[in-house]
């Protein structure tokens, strides 16, 4: 008579224990950045706006839950380590804004002849669809570029200046490699 249960010890029938389970953990993390990314930007805690925080990024992780973490088979370290590179990669992000912005400045109250704007292409090595979501959002966020189009690995990109494209070195795709392909991106460190 055949066993119902796999060498694991987990019920043919569930579909796995582990892979529900890695599911669950990869939409609990997602609410928890969510959550505390939306602490941080309403900067109210009272009660209403707690709930209406929990409500809200309960939904977002209801609908795209699994678009942060694609890999199922992540370990709980490893979703801590990608959670926490996350925060940090924010911080490069909201540091790399305020540089643009001091550019933008000066170009706006200099001398109008640094403005020449530009389409810069280049292909990126991300893979995953987060990863280039990511990218394309992050250059568009900082000033001084936007994300024009995505046409499979190559990215079509609007530069305000020689220096804002010139900003598109790579450096920012690297660090969203680091966090959302961690395996990728060493291997291409490794091929260099």
């Amino acid at each position: 008579m055949e066993s119902d249960y796999s060498p694991r010890g987990v019920s043919r029938f569930t579909g796995g224990l582990n892979a529900s389970f890695h599911a669950m953990l990869s939409r609990f993390v997602t609410f928890l950045l969510l959550f505390a990314l939306w602490m941080t930007l309403s900067g109210f805690f009272d009660a209403f706006h707690l709930t209406l925080g929990v409500i809200c990024c309960g939904l977002v992780t209801w609908w795209s839950g699994d678009l942060l973490f694609e890999e199922r088979t992540v370990s709980l370290g490893g979703l801590l380590r990608r959670g926490i590179g996350m925060v940090g990669y924010l911080c490069w992000l909201l540091w790399q804004i305020v540089l643009s912005n001091i550019h933008l400045l000066k170009l706006s109250l200099g001398d109008m002849k640094e403005v020449s704007p530009r389409i810069v292409e280049f292909r990126t090595h991300l893979k995953t669809d987060f990863g280039k979501y990511l990218l394309a959002n992050s250059i568009t966020i900082t000033p001084g570029t936007i994300t024009l189009k995505i046409i499979g690995d190559v990215f079509y990109v609007h530069a305000i200046s020689a220096a804002a494209a010139a900003g598109l070195d790579g450096s920012m795709e690297r660090r969203i490699a680091a966090v959302v392909e961690p395996d990728a991106a060493a291997a291409r460190e490794v091929g260099r």
